[in-house]
């Protein structure tokens, strides 16, 4: 993650031309809201509210030309997103982009005309109630949704234990959303046949420092970082504190092996930012949310950071390294 304002915006404003400006409407400036429960996110982030404009700006849509673009951050507080939804309502957005099931949720209860592109990771909109099917949505939700799969947590959770053999005691970093907690059983199921003792911290009101104290005090080996929007916003604070308290890691996008921290094993926030645009993109056209099917992303990429392994002390074995998509020297 984790995950701006007008300087933001702007910056993107000085890229290159993009290629397809003439396809959009003459005149037309477009609006799209956006909406997270994580933090604001450095414009330097791998995060979908710094992906995004870029990736909309090869379509043509251009920030400070022909689009608009209005971010709210929840910075972790779940209950301001209804606020925050109803905010971009009353700014009649074109179409709204709702990272995370909480901020889908309320959006879609804030809305029922506003065309909602949602950016699930780990989640299944159908089981959530967030759409009716996969290929007939149904209602003003659509978007991309990558493969929520018990399979995956016990993946990852192997994945740390190959690197770091010696761990016996994990801590699981979570939230209070409610994806994040049903990663966490999952998690716990596969620790329960590799038999590993889990510590599972749950972030409260942002405290990271709290949080990985709790973890040290509990002697815990390595860490797991479960997929969240909140925790992939501030991703970068993440992998300061691993590497202050030298707990070797595993998180979910690559971006965030790329910024240091030891092992990522899901998707590419890019390709996710990418496919969500496509929808926006659809929609900006004409497109009706109910006619467009749920997308599922189902790609995953192992990459490996041996910087960070090296200042780690560990080696990492040939056999984890032969499955990487990616090793960083």
């Amino acid at each position: 993650m984790r995950l701006i304002g007008v300087v933001l915006v702007l910056s993107f404003a000085l890229m290159s031309t993009p290629r397809d400006a003439e396809t959009q409407q003459a005149g037309r400036v477009y609006r799209l809201g956006i909406l997270s429960p994580g933090m604001r996110p450095r414009p330097s982030t791998a995060a979908t509210p710094t992906v995004l404009p870029m990736v909309l700006r090869e379509m043509g849509y251009v920030a400070g030309h022909n689009l608009v673009i209005e971010f709210r951050f929840a910075d972790g507080k779940l209950n301001r997103l209804s606020e925050l939804a109803r905010e971009l309502v009353q700014l009649r957005v074109d179409a709204l982009i709702a990272a995370s099931p909480p901020a889908v949720q309320a959006a879609k209860a804030a809305t029922t005309t506003i065309p909602i592109v949602m950016m699930l990771a780990y989640s299944d909109p159908v089981e959530l109630g967030l759409v009716a099917t996969y290929a007939r949505p149904g209602g003003n939700v659509t978007g991309v949704a990558m493969a929520a799969e018990p399979a995956m947590a016990g993946k990852r959770l192997e994945l740390i234990k190959e690197v770091v053999p010696h761990a016996t005691r994990i801590a699981v970093l979570s939230t209070g959303e409610t994806p994040s907690r049903i990663q966490v059983q999952w998690v716990e199921k596969a620790a329960a046949t590799l038999g590993i003792k889990l510590i599972v911290v749950e972030l409260r009101d942002g405290d990271y420092d709290g949080a990985f104290a709790s973890m040290v005090a509990a002697r815990a080996d390595a860490l797991f970082v479960v997929e969240s929007t909140i925790l992939s916003t501030s991703h970068e604070r993440i992998i300061q504190l691993a590497a202050k308290h030298r707990l070797p890691a595993i998180y979910d996008w690559r971006e965030h092996a790329q910024s240091g921290g030891l092992i990522a094993y899901g998707g590419s926030l890019p390709s996710f930012a990418r496919r969500a645009a496509v929808y926006v993109d659809k929609i900006f056209k004409g497109a009706s949310p109910e006619d467009l099917p749920v997308e599922r992303a189902t790609t995953f990429e192992l990459v490996i950071n041996l910087k960070t392994a090296k200042a780690l002390g560990l080696t990492i074995p040939q056999s984890v390294l032969v499955r990487a998509d990616e090793i960083i020297q």
